[in-house]
């Protein structure tokens, strides 16, 4: 009897803590306000299921057949009154189709009109359907037969012209971005379409003018940025002699005043963001802009200049070298640009490199492209722009490179990269609270190069016999450098020259100089050494009796 009351008694204990442990259990779901478990799991299952499938399948079923199926169907019946148009109809007046066209496109016109307040939607895909049949239908009064109805081409493109800016208008009216994309593309088209040189030119600027003018004054970025890649490729397709008219590819020649009208559009295209709203920050709109128009002109430029009007580098390189320089200094004093102020620059000394590579010989023009680099310099710490630093490093090494390459017989041209390298890097030292570096990596770099280059250009520049005499002293100018400057990077500059001195003179110098200056070259450097071991000795003796002072 005794066994099983403690048993009974030990099972009542177990009740109780198992109903404490429950208890706890749902004071800490309530607290975290929990779901039980059951409910918990059947929430996880359902959830990746949209709650009112069927909505959601009726929603898609409406919108596919309200607003896609209008879409198709216009651009289906666009198609089959194009290819309607041009049919060749040989017993037929050969203005008769352009007239049944424009009898369509006035039929669609007025049911837009009637249709613009109960199908807004569909009023509006027939709006743009009907403006491109529109200039297909005038299309037709030229192309697409053996005797076109207009056969003056300056009139037929005037019609072209007027069809393009009736669909503009009306595009800007109902404020629709992709009918005015559609609209300057054809416009875009219709310069190609014009083929003569002057007028194409002409009516790229219009158009490029018209699509900054909707960046500035509607913010259509879409339409910015269609007007920069096409006034490009239109001009780039004229170039190679207008295929998209049936030409065969070839380069044009003349006129030469063609490449002037380039920068035109880069100038025009860049007010698109230096006028933009002040609001508008220079984000990756503005960057991508700038970038396409950068490289789009001075892409087109070189390759237009370089193929067929080499005789005249110089001045058009220099010249574009102004005007892009002139626009990354406007883009700096009037909103700080940082990276408009880059790409304008930066492509303003290629353009200058350029210039200077068409007017100077090799190996004369590596000394200007050297020291261009100081100028590059100047500008960034002007513009405080970090990434012109490093693109100017990158370059002026591709520089140096080429030298190397193209140069069979390294110089004294070797030694300017050196002092130019060293130059630098006392610059971005000095005005780093401009450039706001955060660390030693520019400065770093242009001390190496001039530490490889100025041995190198020594090397090759003076007598064999005075190789190390000259190493040597270039060493004893970093150390002086170190002193003045209190800069232990000269040190180890001058210790490492030091020590490839030394390696000169045993490997090299011991076997090619003469005995005179073998000997003159071994006590030179040995009286050098032991001064440079006894002046560290006692620089180390001085911090150690401050040390014990100090303890």
């Amino acid at each position: 009897m005794g066994n099983a009351s403690k048993k009974n008694q030990n099972k009542i204990e177990r009740n109780q803590d198992y109903q404490k442990l429950e208890a706890r259990i749902a004071r800490i779901e309530s607290y975290l306000n929990l779901k039980p478990i059951g409910e918990q799991d059947n929430q996880n299952v359902t959830k990746f299921l949209p709650e009112n499938i069927s909505e959601a399948a009726d929603n898609l079923e409406f919108r596919i057949g309200q607003f896609w199926f209008a879409k198709a169907g216009i651009i289906a019946l666009a198609i089959g009154i194009v290819f309607l148009l041009t049919l060749p109809y040989k017993n037929l007046p050969a203005a008769l189709p352009s007239i049944i066209g424009y009898l369509i496109v006035t039929s669609i016109l007025t049911l837009s009109y009637v249709w613009r307040k109960s199908y807004e939607f569909l009023s509006r895909y027939l709006l743009g359907g009907s403006l491109l049949l529109l200039y297909f239908a005038t299309m037709r009064l030229h192309f697409f037969s053996s005797e076109p109805a207009i056969q003056n081409h300056t009139i037929f493109v005037s019609l072209l012209l007027l069809c393009v800016i009736f669909a503009i208008f009306i595009s800007i009216r109902i404020r629709s971005v992709y009918l005015t994309g559609l609209s300057i593309t054809l416009g875009y088209f219709t310069t190609l379409i014009s083929e003569s040189p002057l007028p194409l030119f002409l009516l790229l600027i219009f158009f490029s003018l018209i699509s900054t003018y909707l960046k500035l004054k509607c913010e259509w970025n879409g339409t910015y940025i269609l007007g920069i890649i096409l006034a490009y490729f239109a001009h780039f397709l004229w170039f190679i002699g207008n295929p998209i008219m049936g030409h065969s590819l070839q380069l044009k020649v003349s006129p030469l005043f063609n490449v002037l009208f380039i920068p035109v559009y880069a100038i025009i295209f860049a007010q698109g963001n230096l006028f933009r709203n002040k609001n508008i920050p220079e984000n990756n709109t503005v960057i991508l802009t700038t970038f396409l128009n950068c490289f789009g002109c001075y892409g087109l430029f070189l390759l237009i200049t370089v193929t067929k009007f080499n005789q005249y580098l110089f001045f058009q390189h220099i010249s574009l070298s102004i005007i892009f320089l002139s626009l990354s200094i406007i883009f700096w004093i009037k909103e700080r640009s940082k990276f408009s102020t880059f790409f304008y620059s930066i492509l303003a000394y290629i353009a200058l490199s350029v210039s200077i590579i068409a007017e100077y010989k090799i190996p004369d023009s590596f000394i200007l492209l050297c020291w261009q680099s100081l100028l590059v310099i100047s500008t960034a710490l002007w513009f405080r722009s970090k990434i012109i630093v490093l693109a100017n490093f990158l370059i002026f090494i591709i520089i140096f490179l080429s030298y190397l390459t193209l140069v069979s017989k390294a110089g004294p041209i070797s030694l300017s990269f050196g002092i130019v390298a060293l130059i630098s890097a006392r610059i971005t030292n000095w005005q780093r609270h401009r450039l706001e570096l955060k660390t030693e990596f520019m400065r770093n770099a242009y001390l190496t190069s001039a530490f490889f280059n100025i041995p190198y250009g020594l090397y090759h520049s003076v007598p064999k016999p005075y190789v190390s005499l000259a190493w040597i002293g270039v060493a004893l100018f970093y150390y002086i450098v170190s002193i003045i400057l209190k800069n232990k990077k000269y040190r180890w500059m001058a210790l490492m020259t030091l020590i490839i001195t030394l390696i000169y003179i045993l490997i090299i110098g011991i076997i090619q100089l003469t005995p005179v200056f073998r000997i003159i070259s071994f006590l030179v450097l040995g009286l050098v050494l032991l001064t440079i071991s006894v002046l560290y000795t006692r620089q180390k003796m001085k911090k150690s009796e401050e040390r014990e002072q100090n303890s």
